[in-house]
Formats: structure tokens, sequence, C-alpha cells
């Protein structure tokens, strides 16, 4: 661990992280413990180089928005950063304040339109311990190692090469594998297997990206990327832990009030309740801070207020006589509060500040920029000398202590007060034994009731684990159920299609009498089921049930598929579309009815007696002759026509 904080600060010059023309320059202020280093002005790419290069402790920024214009930039700059190197927002996180404020804590002042001052100032409250460290990953990172060069098209070594890249893939994950146990981590690996080795191997690595053993690395192969995992939203995590001191004025009865203001006189928290008793008021203000001073607006504190001090071990302030109501509503006045006892409460935490405002003031002037002013005000609060205070903070052996004064005389009515805080004294340290007491009996029922509970959960883990299970088990089956219907379904198909090829097959082979395949209608879909049902190969006879929705696209496929001939009723080709039957005669297809042909169709089957079919068969080939010599004639007559009209045209043109 380093024995100096090293520290960045920066501040924006010109530009904008916002703007493509206009690029930011950043004041950079570079400090290393209590001492400046250099000062510079640098631009963004320059900043990660030097970030990269001397990899500091804290990075510190007064603002987000000047690093950053969105949440998804913010994660890319952080991931850039160097594992160790914290990004610190020195004016606070969810609830930002000015520069200005925090350094005053620090008396620390500045020009505030220079922005080598504003860094400067930025980069020293950053190594004092104020502001919040932005935190946009979890507790986990993931190390990819995959292919650093294109495997290309190839050529007489192509094999040879892929080898050699995806063995050095996997060689480095088998590296970083190593790695990761050596260091005790836990994590989770997946491979991407491929010729030769692995094309991509990817490590989940349940830490932080600064705790991971292994570096970003980029060589001729090969490449490895380490990456956080992001969070949903971005959070932020106060960079010193210790609470703000607090002045306490508290108001006790039926129902209990209390305030809480900062060494400056700000109202930091003002409550009241009637169900709140002491415990819920001491648990409350330490959820706000540490009470440096618990007033009350009585001269004789109470019992109870007494007993919260001595919780915090905070210094007593009572007013020499009790504050009257007029006081009470001239303390208040610029603030709100909703009844006669936050009034109170918040008078006597008043008047305690008032009291010590101008020895804090006259502190101020005296303490050296770059301190705590909060905790030098503490301890002299709290009896130390300035002196000691300062001596002590920067790491020296405090003085000597002085000589004790000469004790004073003692009247008395003091002595008389001794004594009575003397029995006081030994009331409260029974009262303490007894609660200490208490507080182990209950500590005792706190952790077994915690062991019963880990008991009880672990037990329902187990059986929302094995719930999940079975659930996913039925879920498997019922889908293989689903898929075992079809394939069963699709089997019975088959096996029936397979017994009418049979039966087709056994008919053909009888020479008297063919099989006719039966198609329902005249159209692709009618076509498509009938390859699906019996199929139909070149050669079949094919009887169409309804020729209504034909087209010259199915007369197409079935010459495509060389049919022998399509057969139809008499009746229906008697009723049937003038252009159908040129349609067949122009594919070359033979289409007759079926008492020509002689079928004779029952449901899916049909048979035809050969002769006849022969002989409708010549009969169509015969007019099939004449329809092409009638078209070829046609067609020399359309042409001839065409020349003596052309010829007509010329001549006329010439004459």
């Amino acid at each position: 661990m380093r024995d100096r904080l090293n520290v960045f600060g920066i501040d924006i010059i010109k530009g904008s992280v916002r703007s493509k023309t206009c690029r930011p320059v950043y004041a950079l202020i570079r400090m290393e413990g209590p001492m400046i280093v250099s000062e510079s002005a640098v631009s963004l790419f320059r900043l990660f180089r030097m970030l990269r290069e001397e990899q500091p402790d804290i990075l510190a920024v007064d603002s987000l928005q000047e690093i950053a214009a969105d949440q998804h930039e913010l994660c890319f700059f952080l991931q850039g950063l160097p594992p160790q190197t914290r990004l610190v927002q020195v004016t606070g996180g969810e609830r930002k304040e000015t520069l200005q404020k925090v350094a005053a804590r620090y008396n620390i002042s500045f020009n505030r339109f220079d922005p080598f001052a504003e860094a400067r100032t930025t980069a020293q409250v950053a190594s004092l311990g104020a502001g919040a460290e932005v935190i946009a990953f979890e507790n986990e990172s993931e190390i990819i190692v995959s292919r650093n060069r294109s495997l290309g098209k190839g050529g007489w070594s192509q094999n040879r090469y892929v080898r050699k890249i995806h063995g050095a893939v996997q060689l480095k994950g088998r590296e970083i594998e190593q790695a990761l146990v050596a260091a005790g981590l836990k994590y989770e690996k997946k491979e991407t297997r491929a010729f030769g080795g692995c094309s991509r191997v990817a490590f989940s690595v349940f830490t932080t990206r600064d705790q991971v053993p292994v570096s970003t690395y980029r060589g001729a192969d090969v490449q490895v990327r380490i990456e956080g995992k992001r969070l949903e939203r971005i959070r932020f995590r106060p960079l010193s832990g210790k609470p703000r001191y607090l002045i306490v004025g508290i108001d006790p009865g039926t129902t209990t009030a209390f305030s809480a203001l900062d060494l400056d006189g700000n109202l930091l928290h003002l409550q009241s309740s009637r169900q709140m008793n002491m415990g819920d008021v001491i648990e409350a203000l330490y959820k706000i801070g540490k009470p440096l001073i618990i007033a009350s607006d009585v001269q004789d504190m109470p019992f109870s207020v007494e007993k919260i001090r001595r919780a915090f071990s905070a210094v007593a302030y009572t007013p020499k006589q009790d504050v009257s109501i007029e006081t009470k509503f001239e303390l208040t006045a610029s603030f709100s509060y909703g009844n006669d006892h936050e009034r109170d409460a918040l008078s006597a935490a008043l008047d305690a500040s008032r009291q010590y405002r101008h020895r804090f003031q006259n502190l101020m002037k005296r303490i050296p920029p770059g301190h705590d002013l909060d905790e030098v005000r503490a301890r002299v609060i709290r009896g130390q000398s300035l002196e000691h205070v300062l001596i002590e903070m920067h790491g020296i052996r405090p003085p000597a202590p002085l000589r004790e004064p000469p004790p004073a005389r003692v009247d008395e009515k003091h002595d008389e007060r001794v004594r009575m805080l003397d029995g006081m004294v030994k009331r409260l340290r029974t009262f303490v034994a007894e609660l200490q007491e208490e507080i182990k009996n209950k500590d005792y029922d706190i952790r077994r009731l915690q062991a019963r509970v880990r008991r009880v959960q672990t037990d329902r883990d187990a059986e929302l684990a094995r719930d999940v299970e079975v659930v996913k088990k039925d879920a498997t089956i019922q889908s293989l159920k689903k898929l075992l219907r079809k394939e069963e379904r699709h089997n019975r198909n088959l096996a029936k299609r397979l017994a009418r090829i049979k039966q087709f097959a056994e008919l053909s082979m009888d020479g008297d009498v063919l099989p006719v395949k039966v198609m329902d209608t005249l159209t692709k879909d009618g076509l498509r089921k009938l390859a699906e049902d019996a199929g139909i190969d070149e050669g079949d006879i094919v009887f169409v049930t309804r020729i209504d929705g034909w087209g010259r696209s199915i007369v197409k496929d079935l010459a495509e598929s060389r049919v022998k001939a399509v057969v139809a009723g008499a009746a229906v080709l008697a009723g049937s579309d003038p252009q159908l039957i040129p349609a067949f005669r122009d594919a070359g297809v033979p289409l007759m009815s079926d008492k020509d042909a002689g079928v004779q169709v029952r449901n899916r089957h049909g048979l035809c007696g050969k002769e006849a079919l022969d002989q409708a068969l010549l009969q169509w080939q015969g007019v099939q002759v004449r329809h092409e010599r009638e078209k070829k004639t046609e067609m020399i007559e359309h042409i001839f026509k065409e020349y003596k009209s052309e010829r007509g045209k010329e001549v006329k043109k010439s004459g």
C-alpha cells in the first residue's frame, strides 16, 4: 500500500464532452500527499494516458457532467480507469453541494473563475476525505479471451494458421484460470470450442475489477478484455465514513422532541413523537451523525437528557436560567416546526450554537487551510488546546501536558453538589450494569433466533429449489409428449401413404388395368396434396374431381411432372372454361373424359382399362397433330399479313 495518497484533480478549461467540434481541455493538478507536484492543461486522451501511466489513488472532479454526458458514457469512462483508481465527486453524491461550501469545511478559499484554482481545491479536499466515490459496477467481473485477428479466406496453410490462433486462445485461457485459482477467487468458465482449440474463453469472476490478478492484454493472435458488471443505477459511497458532528437539543416528556444542527448552525433534523423513548432517540441520532453538544432549554438538565448525553460522551450545555417563551420564539423565528415540543428542542440547540459561534469564528481565523474544521472544533470543545490538536492531526507526537494548576477552594455549597453528583453517578453505574446484563440476554436471544431463521431459510431454499426442478422436469415431459404425439401422427400418415403406393405398384404390375391417382382440384394446392398423399411420378394418370379455379401455372406444373394423361368427368368437361382444353393442347398434356379413357374412381382410388386408354390417347394425338398444324398455319398467315402490311407502308413512303 502506498504511504502517500496520490490524487489527480481536474476542472474543465474549455470545450465540452457534449460537443463534437470543441473537445474538452482540463486543468490537471497532481498531488502526492499534501504536496502539489505539477499543474498542466491536458486533453481527455492525454488525461487517460497519464492515468494509465501513474495509476493514482483518486481522480477528483467537482461534477460528473464535466467528464461524461450520460450514464452510458460515465460507465465507459470508469471502464477505462486503472483498477485501483477511484473516481470521486467532491461535491457529494445524490445530494450535491457547491465546491465553495465543501472547501469552507476545510478553511480553504479559492477563485471560482480560475479552472486551475478549482482543480487545486478539488484535489485538496479529496485528499482530506471529502466527497463520494462513484460506483458503477457490481462485485463481479468478466474476463474475455478471444482472437485478435481475422482468420481470412484461407490458402494452402489455412488449417495450420487456424490451429495456431485457436491454440493460443486456449493456452491463454488456461494461464488465466491458473492465476484465478492461485488467487483463490471464485469464478465460472465458458469455452467456445473450435478447430485446434478455442475461439473464445469467458470467465465470470466474483470479485471487483481491481482484485482480478489479470490485466488487459492485446497480442499478435490473442486479446484479453476485462470488464465489470454494470449496476442498473449509479451509486455513491462516501469517501470518508466519519460521521458529522452535531449540536443536539432535546425536549423530553410525554411527547419527546429532538433537533440536530451541524457545527455551523444549519438544521439537519427535527422530529417529535409520543411513541419515541430515549433508546429510539439515541438510535435516530446515531443515523444522523455524532452528537458533540447535548443542550437543554432548562437550567438543570433532565435525567433522561443526561442519560443520552452520557451515551455519546457529549459536552453538556444548559442555559444560566430557563429559556423564556419570548426567547424561544425569537430563536426559532426563521425555522418551521410542528408543535411546541419541537420548538423547545430547536431553541435549545440554537441557543447552544449561538453560545459557541464566536468561539468557532475565532478558531477559523487561527486554523491554517487544509484542516477539517469540524474535527478541530470538536477536539477543542472537548478540552484540547488548538496547538495540541494541529500537531496531533499532522501525525506529530503531542507536547507534554502542562502542569496542573493548584486546586481551587471548594465552598460548602459546591461540596454538597459534588456529593449529590457522586450519588447520581453510583445510581447511573448500577443502572448501566443492569442495562448491560439485559443487553447480554437480548444478544443471546438474537443469536438463537438468527440461527433458527438460518435453519428455516435453508430448508425453505432447498424446498424451493426442489419445486423449481420439478416444474422444469414437468415442462420437459409435456414438451416431449407433444413431440411424441406429433411424430406418431406423422408415422401414421406415412404408413397410409406407403400402403397406397404399394397398392398402386401392385396394380401397375397387372397388364389389363392401370392405376389412377385422384386429385381433388385442378390447382397448385390440389397438386401439393396429391404429391404428399400418393406422390406423383412420370407416366402417372391423374383424375381431377373439380376443375374450377384452374390456371395456366398448374397446367405447366403437370407438364413438367410428365404425367401420362389428365382425366376429368364428361359432365365437368362439358361445362368447363373454353380456354381449358386449348391450354392443355398448348402444354402437350393429354386431357380426356372418364368415358373415353374408361376410368372408374372410388374414393381415393381409380382404375382404367389399358386398351381404352391407349385408344383415347391415339384419338387425342390425332387431334393434337391437327391442332399443331392449324396453329402453325395461323402463325404463318399472321407473319404473311404483317409482312404485307409493312411492305405496303414502305411502298407508300417511296411513292
